[in-house]
This record gives structure tokens, C-alpha cells and sequence, in this order.
């Protein structure tokens, strides 16, 4: 029995031996160290490649008060900002001067993503602010600034005009900016071939105009006549960006119809085209400092300007008993240059001009705004990251057509903002 149990143990422990000793089994007995050790030539391979971007999603916006004091008179659907075309075309038209005011209308909330994909990175813009406009001018309410998205080099929605250039806008707490500045935010669809600090964007856009009936407004015969566009506007732009700054051209056409729906001895359906070429530029001077100026000029792209009344204005049309009276593309010319400062890292302040001239038709009213000016400076003081106290002088002026009347405005404002920003994802 004991013989027995020996030699099964004598043939259990030769096995043991057997196996043990069996490459294939040492290697898979390896200790836990040595299968962690890095693979030197692969990891240094991995190495060389840059990281792959990662989705993100930043939510972002600010909070903000205006204050201020305007020593002469506006339009009250536009109390808190300085607009030479909303100011009085003729003595006390909106009644007294002297009026304090208080405003959050500037407030905004936006997110921004961008998601890599197969076919380039996608990006998506959604920001909203409380500055009410058109119908809703004066209201303290949700207005749509951006909602646009954009893939590889085609983009789509609601954004800037590719014939504006906001790094122009100076640095400044007044809300509505520089009169003579083209800034317009469009519906539209985008081409971009060219991305980058040097850049080259075409555009499809939504068409729009508007019209100055003048001298004609109170004939029962222009209540037929109905604005038309059949085709999109087309823009671009071009810009070199380098160390030092940057210069950027751009350039619309559009086409503006009307059409006469009525059914008398009248027919005063028209057309024009309107064209306009935007030169603007940043340079850096003095460490921050920068100097921002542009230059426009068109006919009929009053629709893209900052500050500006009608696209078409009327002019008489002799020796056309049928048409007595046509529409013209109202020429217009924008300048600015601002002077951003920065003092040091708690201060900075912004000096500038701009203005901006039409070049009235003939039957348009005599009180018919013709000529626009714009400036400001300020101190703004941060004192802790996303906090901004500052104060601001604001001048504007206007000047009518041909009855003689001018008007300035002064104000001193003072602001109040707050930043917040918060990103999921990412790196």
C-alpha cells in the first residue's frame, strides 16, 4: 500500500517538474512587474502622434448693467445706446433733453461645441442676448444672435456677414458701436476654402432692403408697390493675417426689386443693383495696444451698415408717363478708426471717431438724415478675472439733408459686467 502511494507521488511530482519546465508555462508564470514594463520602442512611436481632439461643449455669457446720463435727447426705443439716425430730425421731437437711464438689455448667454468627426471637426454656435430691435425695439427681451454650425470648410445658419469684420468693433461699454461700421448678422450658407488667420469666405445671404418713399409717402399710388428678391445676396471676404495685425477685404452685390401690384395707368415696378467693397485692418502697436480702422463704400448696402436709414431712396423719372417716379441706390460712405489701450493688466481704455455720409436723392424729404457721427473714450478697470467696472463719454451727431438742422448728443455712461463660463468635455 505504501509502495503504492509512493510511486503515485514519485509520478505526480515528475509531471510537476515536466510542466514547470515547459516554456510556454514559465512565460505565462511571469511575474505581474514584468508584463507591466513599457515597451519602450512602441510607446515612443505613440508618443510622436499628437493627441486626438476631444468634444467639448463651453456654456458662457454675462450679466451686465448700464447706467447713464444722455445731456440731450434720442428716439426712447433706443435710450440706452447713441444712434445718429435715432436722434431728433427736428426740434424736441422726443420732448426734453436730460434723461437718466438704467439698462440690462446687453446681457447674453451662449454655447458654443465642437465634436471631431471623420469629415472635420464640427462646430455649433447658440447665443442670445436681451436687446430688443425691430418690433420689439425699446423692450428688454430675448433677441437671436447667433444659431449657426459650421463642418470642414461649409458652414450654415445665422451669423456674421462674411462683408463685415468684427475685430474692428473697439473695446468700448456703449452697446450699439460705431455708426459707419458694416456689421450685420445673416441668415446664410458659407463656403470657406481658405481658414485660418488668413482666411477666404463666400457667401449666399438672405436678402433685405428698405425704402425711402420721400417726397412721394403720402400718394395713394406706392400703396401697391411691394418689395421683391429673387436672388440671394453674395458676399466675401479676403483677409492676411500676420504678427503684426491683419487687412481684410470685402464685397457684396445684391439685386433690390419692387414690384407694382396695383392695376391703374401706373406701373412703377423697378430695380437696382447694389455693390459695396470693405477694407478694414487690426495693428499692433505697443504690446496690447491695437488700432483698428475700416473704410467702406456702396450703393444700396445701407441694409449691412451699423447706423444707416434706407437702401433706396426716390428720384423723379421724366418724360415716362408711366412710370413717373423710380427708386436709386442710395450711395453711402462709412469710416472708423479706434485706438484700443491697454495701461496694464486692472486697466484699459479706447478712444475713436467714426462717421458716416449719404448721398441723399433728390426727392427724398428735407429732413431726411444725411449725415452721421460717432465717438467715445473710456476707462475700464477689472479688478479679479470676469469682472469689468468702467466709465465711458459717448458724443454722437446728425445732420439732416437740406432744411439745415444738426443735433449732437452727449452721455456718460457707466457699466457693470460680469462673465461666467463653464466647459464639459475636453482636454
Amino acid at each position: 500500500m505504501r509502495g503504492t502511494v509512493q510511486r503515485r507521488l514519485g509520478w505526480w511530482f515528475g509531471l510537476a517538474i515536466l510542466v514547470c519546465s515547459c516554456p510556454a508555462f514559465a512565460q505565462s508564470t511571469e511575474p505581474t512587474g514584468a508584463e507591466s514594463k513599457p515597451d519602450t520602442q512602441s510607446n515612443k512611436s505613440a508618443d510622436s502622434q499628437p493627441p486626438k481632439p476631444k468634444a467639448f461643449l463651453d456654456i458662457y455669457g454675462f450679466a451686465q448693467l448700464d447706467a447713464g446720463y444722455d445731456f440731450k435727447q434720442v428716439d426712447p426705443d433706443w435710450f440706452d445706446v447713441v444712434r445718429p439716425v435715432k436722434l431728433p430730425s427736428k426740434k424736441d421731437e422726443f420732448g426734453a433733453d436730460g434723461n437718466t437711464y438704467f439698462s440690462v438689455r446687453q446681457t447674453r448667454f451662449g454655447a458654443k461645441s465642437e465634436v471631431p468627426t471623420s469629415l472635420g471637426t464640427l462646430k455649433t454656435l447658440f447665443e442670445f442676448e436681451l436687446f430688443g430691435t425691430g418690433a420689439n425695439a425699446g423692450q428688454t427681451t430675448f433677441r437671436l444672435r447667433h444659431a449657426y454650425g459650421e463642418l470642414g470648410p461649409f458652414g450654415a445658419g445665422q451669423t456674421w456677414s462674411p462683408f463685415m469684420d468684427i475685430d474692428v468693433f473697439p473695446n468700448s461699454v456703449e452697446y450699439w458701436g460705431p455708426n459707419g461700421m458694416v456689421f450685420f448678422r445673416n441668415v446664410q450658407f458659407r463656403w470657406m476654402p481658405i481658414q485660418g488667420e488668413s482666411r477666404v469666405t463666400l457667401a449666399l445671404e438672405r436678402p433685405g432692403a428698405s425704402a425711402d418713399q420721400g417726397v412721394y409717402r403720402d400718394r395713394i399710388e406706392l400703396e401697391n408697390v411691394r418689395p421683391h428678391f429673387p436672388a440671394p445676396d453674395v458676399s466675401g471676404e479676403a483677409r492676411l493675417g500676420r504678427k503684426w495685425g491683419y487687412v481684410e477685404a470685402a464685397g457684396i452685390v445684391r439685386r433690390i426689386k419692387w414690384v407694382d401690384t396695383g392695376t391703374g395707368q401706373f406701373n412703377l415696378s423697378g430695380a437696382v443693383w447694389g455693390w459695396g467693397m470693405n477694407f478694414s485692418s487690426n495693428l499692433k502697436t505697443y504690446k496690447k495696444d491695437v488700432l483698428k480702422l475700416q473704410l467702406v463704400y456702396g450703393r444700396g448696402i445701407q441694409n449691412y451698415m451699423n447706423d444707416a436709414p434706407e437702401d433706396v431712396g426716390p428720384k423723379p423719372n421724366p418724360g415716362n408717363p408711366v412710370t413717373p417716379v423710380t427708386g436709386v441706390a442710395l450711395p453711402v460712405l462709412g469710416i472708423v478708426a479706434f485706438y484700443d489701450h491697454y495701461w496694464n493688466d486692472r486697466f484699459s481704455s479706447t478712444i475713436g471717431y467714426s462717421r458716416e455720409d449719404i448721398d441723399n436723392s433728390e426727392s427724398q424729404a428735407n429732413n431726411a438724415f444725411r449725415s452721421g457721427q460717432y465717438a467715445v473714450t473710456n476707462l475700464l478697470y477689472y479688478p479679479v478675472k470676469d469682472v469689468m467696472v468702467g466709465g465711458e463719454f459717448q458724443w454722437g451727431y446728425r445732420r439732416n439733408f437740406r432744411d439745415g438742422w444738426s443735433v449732437p448728443d452727449y452721455r456718460i455712461q457707466f457699466s457693470f459686467k460680469y462673465n461666467f463660463s463653464f466647459r464639459i468635455g475636453g482636454s
